[in-house]
């Protein structure tokens, strides 16, 4: 539609819009984070929720309790080898659409912990991550960016065609195996369809 008239319209109070901006605009303004949070990053991810920041603005506020009424997880903090397949089993246990965000040093490669035998060295290991949060650990105001990085993302998905979400790809999994401990470290040690090393060129 023309930009002229669609502002003509507006001022007339009649807007028009299309299904899959509709769609999108009511997911992007309702997502609820599940409530968990690891280490430390999931401090900075409380302080976001309360006055001084207030992630209600974005509609991101109600965090649930249950991974069934979820659909964002942050993964806030170390993600150690023993915890890991509990955070893919929450994974699996929210409904579609969801979305991960990977918020620290710690979720994202390991951090300061890297070299650690029993922490994991990023979650994208396991899980599909839409946003990383680099920081040691982020503020508040980096959360609130990764969130509307997030809603800009749904925004610009469809319906149909390549930039339809996970959930409406029939080939796409919606659940992931969950790694189990192993005799000395996590089998398998990642997930291969999601995560490939970087290959260094020497």
């Amino acid at each position: 539609m023309d930009e002229g008239l669609r502002s003509e319209l507006q001022k007339q109070g009649i807007f028009v819009t299309t299904l899959e901006e509709l769609y999108n605009w009511g997911r992007r303004n309702s997502m609820w984070p599940l409530s968990f949070g690891l280490a430390c990053c999931a401090i900075e991810m409380i302080a976001t929720s309360m006055a001084r920041w207030d992630l209600a603005r974005f509609g991101a506020e109600v965090f649930r309790p249950s991974p069934r009424q979820a659909d964002l997880m942050i993964v806030a903090g170390t993600v150690t080898k023993k915890m890991a397949p509990q955070v893919v089993r929450l994974y699996n246990q929210m409904p579609e659409p969801k979305y991960v965000i990977a918020m620290g040093a710690c979720a994202i490669s390991g951090g300061p912990f890297k070299q650690g035998y029993n922490v994991l060295k990023g979650i994208d290991r396991y899980i599909p991550v839409d946003v990383h949060i680099p920081g040691c650990p982020p503020r508040p105001e980096a959360l609130l960016h990764a969130i509307l990085t997030l809603q800009e993302k749904i925004a610009a998905e469809s319906l149909d065609g390549p930039r339809r979400p996970r959930a409406l790809r029939a080939e796409a999994p919606s659940e992931f195996p969950v790694p189990e401990y192993g005799e000395h470290d996590l089998v398998p040690p990642k997930n291969t369809a999601i995560w490939q090393p970087p290959k260094l060129v020497r």
